[in-house]
């Protein structure tokens, strides 16, 4: 006798074999998680880039290797006999004529390391990018639509490579004794924007895709428009402290909030050798510092309007972004006081250097959830 069959025999086997669901975000996921993880490495790689090329600056390192070698440079000299050909080539360009004049080989092998050290983290960099990128590419692990966006990191790397030998170059002819400021501040610029592209990367990967679609739909655009302000003022603040560090402005006047005794240097037009008016806005120590300052002013003013304007978003990750944003504003013109008051010594001066990092990231960050809010939970006093 036939056995009988369950009625819902066939569904119930049907939906067991059904496969579970997720499979493909789960790949996905652990391939972000995977890149995200690789992309922080290259943030503090090029975080401590730009502090370490702060320290060659601020120890007058920059002009120590004359030469751009891009993969025989990788090598420091070895022996009494290279460390000599080294020093020699230094002995003609002009800062050793017409500032260290009777230096040392010890003392010249100080500055070197310097920027031996500046140019191997930036080889570095170079190559956990390639690693990283050919790596996840050949196994197929890069998400849709991202590899001309991870693609574009090595460009740039590749492109400040370029620009840091540009630079240089524009100290060794001449009565130059350091690099052009034009030519720093294009170079700075240049690593924060590699900086907050992938800071912007790494939090677009901190997330799911469908969850970021689904977060820009509650975005708030006033508010983001407001942070992207803050954001571009900040870049500008950046490009202007280049500059003060490149003609020593930030030396000049040790005293704060006035400018040696004046709100407005009395000599900030004039040029040396008869120059056109523009360049005194560039070239004056004065008139750069003022303008310095004042931009700091008017950074700090419109970061907190915008953070206040936070206050009254509808999700407690964002407000507390743009108050940690804030705050850090506050943290940063008072270290760019001190620097003045300090006369730019060093360890004053890279720590705002180091500042200007951590603004920059947590600019980026209150930007980046005014698009892309994270949704709280009233229950779980996450809202």
């Amino acid at each position: 006798m036939a056995q009988k069959r369950v009625i819902f025999e066939e569904v119930v086997a049907k939906a067991a074999a059904t496969p579970q669901g997720g499979m493909i975000d789960r790949k996905a996921s652990g391939a972000r998680g995977a890149i995200r993880a690789w992309l922080v490495l290259i943030f503090l790689m090029v975080a401590a880039m730009i502090l370490v090329g702060g320290l060659t600056r601020l120890t007058g390192s920059g002009l120590s290797i004359t030469e751009w070698k891009p993969i025989s440079g990788a090598l420091p000299p070895v022996g009494q006999a290279a460390w000599q050909q080294a020093f020699d080539l230094y002995k003609a360009s002009p800062q050793y004529r017409i500032e260290n004049q009777g230096m040392t080989l010890g003392q010249f092998q100080y500055i070197y390391w310097w920027e031996w050290s500046h140019r191997l983290l930036g080889r570095t960099i170079g190559l956990v990018w390639a690693l990283g990128f050919f790596g996840f590419w050949a196994a197929g692990r890069i998400p849709t639509g991202w590899k001309g966006r991870l693609f574009l990191l090595g460009a740039l790397g590749g492109l400040q490579g370029a620009i840091g030998w540009w630079m240089v170059a524009s100290g060794l002819t001449g009565d130059m004794t350091a690099v052009a400021s034009y030519r720093l501040a294009t170079h700075l610029g240049i690593g924060f924007i590699i900086l907050g592209t992938t800071a912007w990367f790494i939090l677009q990967m901190s997330r799911p895709e469908a969850a970021l679609l689904q977060a820009r739909r509650q975005g708030e655009r006033k508010l983001f428009g407001m942070a992207t302000g803050v954001l571009h003022l900040a870049f500008l603040q950046i490009l202007l402290g280049a500059l003060v560090a490149g003609i020593d402005a930030g030396r000049n006047y040790p005293t704060w909030p006035l400018m040696n005794g004046a709100f407005f240097p009395a000599d900030a037009f004039h040029v040396d050798n008869g120059g056109a008016l523009w360049r005194a806005f560039f070239e004056n120590p004065g008139l750069v510092q003022f303008i310095h300052r004042m931009t700091a002013y008017l950074l700090v003013i419109f970061g907190l309007v915008t953070a206040l304007s936070a206050r009254r978003s509808a999700h407690a990750s964002t407000r507390r972004a743009f108050a940690a944003m804030a705050a850090m504003l506050l943290v940063q013109m008072t270290l760019g006081i001190l620097t003045a008051l300090n006369a730019a010594q060093l360890h004053v001066a890279i720590t705002h250097q180091a500042g200007a990092i951590v603004t920059w990231a947590l600019i980026l960050r209150a930007r980046h959830l005014a698009r892309y809010p994270i949704v709280g939970s009233i229950r779980e006093g996450t809202a």
